[in-house]
């Protein structure tokens, strides 16, 4: 097996169990590694750290998998890793609820695997090298696990052109799943398109959110920006919602979303539906003196790295200040970021920009996370990407 030394002084990260060794620590490969080969990693004094992921492509030079060096990292190493994320996420599924995340990449010692399951399918995003080479294996035993009816490799994520990996969106396993598939989340029914939407399909991350902020909704006006197919509309509805405006720039979030809401049964007249980029809709509701009673702005990753850090915070501050300014006294506002370079001590100070900017005075009243099936090693922070906020407005 290839050996890797890290340079003097570069090992205290992997010592403390953090799962990525960058490009730069390196100080000698004693071999000539494939993208995607297991290799073992040592101090600069010979101290063996840990097995890992090689990637020359990557600025991740190394991604972690065990610190145990008497493990062999075999069919029956990824098996028990499968199984112990598997079993975790067992009391999640019940009546109500047939879909969420079983596989979450790094914090399942499994780095650059997802594994969602919707309904009697699953769904596969791959964003390592290492992942990659063992993707038939991982696939027959996720077949004798779970017994789904079809396996869909949903690999389109642009981070794979950082492993040297292509982009892949199609069948692995069984039968191919239908343009709009049914499944439950919390009692409510959705319509989702694996092979067409975005990420692996659904947003599973804010399962708990979504029940929780719909409480905050009955006989209120509500605005659901980047509603997507609807997972904060659908709960504000069955929650006894006034009205809920959804505005998504998506044409098939929309449709989806109108599926959706006849699923459900909802009341048609209840629910308007905008196409629409977000930030120029939140201006035409000011300039027409539209207010909302609840608002959530959820948009999509503003920083997918550090670098793009000021420019998101620009971003989210934009977004927000335009949120408050159609917001009266009493309004709330549930505000989100989906990027792990953004963390909530920033995101607050973001908020309370937004909030001078809007000449508004605010109070947190709860704060948001992802939920236990995107859990969060307490060596890997950057795991906790999901982070929100309710606001009202004084």
């Amino acid at each position: 097996m290839v050996e890797i030394i890290l340079k003097r002084g570069k090992e205290k990260a992997a010592i403390q169990r953090h799962p990525w060794v960058f490009s730069g620590a390196l100080e000698k490969v004693k071999g000539k590694p494939e993208d995607g080969d297991v290799v073992k990693v040592f101090a600069f004094d010979g101290e063996f750290l840990a097995y890992g992921y090689f990637n020359g492509n990557s600025r991740v030079a190394v991604r972690l998998l065990e610190w145990n060096e008497d493990q062999i990292i075999n069919q029956s190493w990824y098996q028990n890793r499968l199984n112990q994320a598997i079993a975790a996420r067992v009391s999640i599924l019940n009546e109500q609820t047939n879909t969420c995340r079983l596989v979450f990449s790094e914090a399942d010692f499994l780095p650059g695997l997802i594994v969602d399951k919707y309904a009697d399918f699953l769904s596969l995003q791959i964003l390592s090298s290492g992942i990659e080479k063992v993707k038939t294996d991982l696939v027959e035993m996720l077949r004798i696990a779970l017994n789904p009816k079809g396996i869909f490799d949903k690999s389109d994520a642009t981070a794979r052109g950082h492993e040297g990996l292509p982009i892949e969106n199609g069948l692995l396993w069984g039968e191919n799943p239908p343009e709009f598939l049914e499944v439950k989340e919390n009692g409510i029914i959705y319509h989702i398109n694996i092979a067409e939407g975005q990420k692996s399909g659904f947003y599973c991350d804010q399962r708990d959110n979504r029940k929780i902020l719909a409480s905050y909704t009955t006989d209120k006006k509500v605005l659901d920006c980047f509603s997507y197919s609807g997972g904060f509309s659908l709960n504000s509805l069955a929650n006894q919602a006034k009205h809920v405006t959804s505005v998504d720039s998506s044409a098939l979030a929309i449709e989806t979303l109108k599926q959706n809401i006849v699923l459900n049964h909802f009341d048609n007249e209840k629910v308007t539906t905008i196409q629409s980029d977000v930030n120029k809709q939140l201006r035409a509701f000011a300039a027409a003196g539209e207010s909302f009673d609840v608002i959530v702005l959820d948009p999509p990753k503003y920083a997918p790295s550090r670098s793009a850090l000021d420019r998101a915070a620009r971003a989210y501050k934009d977004l927000n200040r335009l949120g408050m300014l159609l917001l009266e006294k009493g309004g709330l506002l549930a505000t989100f970021s989906c990027s792990g370079a953004v963390d909530i001590e920033t995101f607050k100070q973001i908020i309370a920009w937004a909030a001078l900017d809007a000449g508004k005075e605010v109070q947190i009243i709860k704060q948001f996370c992802q939920p236990e099936d995107h859990p969060i090693r307490i060596s890997f922070s950057e795991g906790e990407y999901l982070k929100g906020l309710l606001l009202r407005v004084l």
